[in-house]
């Protein structure tokens, strides 16, 4: 790895390289549940913890398979974690909150299936990171999936208050902004150099 620090692993997952509006993962469930501004932010609570405790468990998995020389069960013990702590969250929210278990429906058994989870596992083993590396890795890409959410929230919204022709509306809207939004994080990639 090189010596980086944990503040540039930090902006580089957020901003510079956001797992949805640089690497498009995560789709689904940015464009699914983006709609409504509260949604998006708890549904992005939820993936950031999912994706904070699954580097956690990533990275002592990797230690220990690297020890034992079974490097070849890395995706499948990643995929076991990353479906058991959906499971433990998905238990959470429907205790605490019914009203938001219901709002964000199958989008929440989906983080299961969510290859940006799967991808902050895997990248930050090919990047070697450290624990500490690791966690910062993860809160920046959980962090930069959450403002894609807020920020696709937050123009879908104000969508309702605007005139916007027929030919457009709906999911042609949605992929537009999408697009925009993503061509204006493309500018962060300046802060990488």
């Amino acid at each position: 790895m090189k010596s980086e620090s944990f503040w540039y692993i930090f902006i580089n997952a957020s901003l510079i390289n956001n797992f949805v509006l640089a690497y498009f993962l995560g789709i689904c469930p940015f464009l699914g549940v983006s709609g409504k501004m509260e949604t998006a932010t708890k549904m992005g609570a939820a993936v950031t913890f999912v994706m904070i405790i699954s580097s956690v468990c990533a990275y002592g998995i990797h230690a220990l398979l690297v020890a034992i020389n079974a490097p070849f069960l890395q995706l499948i013990s990643y995929i076991v974690v990353i479906a058991a702590t959906v499971q433990l969250v998905e238990m959470v929210i429907k205790k605490m909150s019914p009203a938001l278990f219901r709002s964000l429906g199958i989008f929440l058994p989906l983080i299961t299936t969510n290859c940006a989870i799967l991808a902050v596992a895997l990248f930050q083993t090919a990047k070697g990171y450290s624990f500490f590396g690791s966690l910062a890795f993860a809160l920046g890409a959980g962090v930069g999936f959450t403002l894609a959410l807020i920020l696709m929230a937050g123009v879908r919204e104000q969508l309702d208050f605007a005139d916007v022709p027929k030919v457009v509306k709906g999911t042609v809207i949605t992929l537009l902004i999408a697009g925009i939004l993503s061509l204006t994080f493309m500018g962060f990639s300046g802060l990488g150099s």
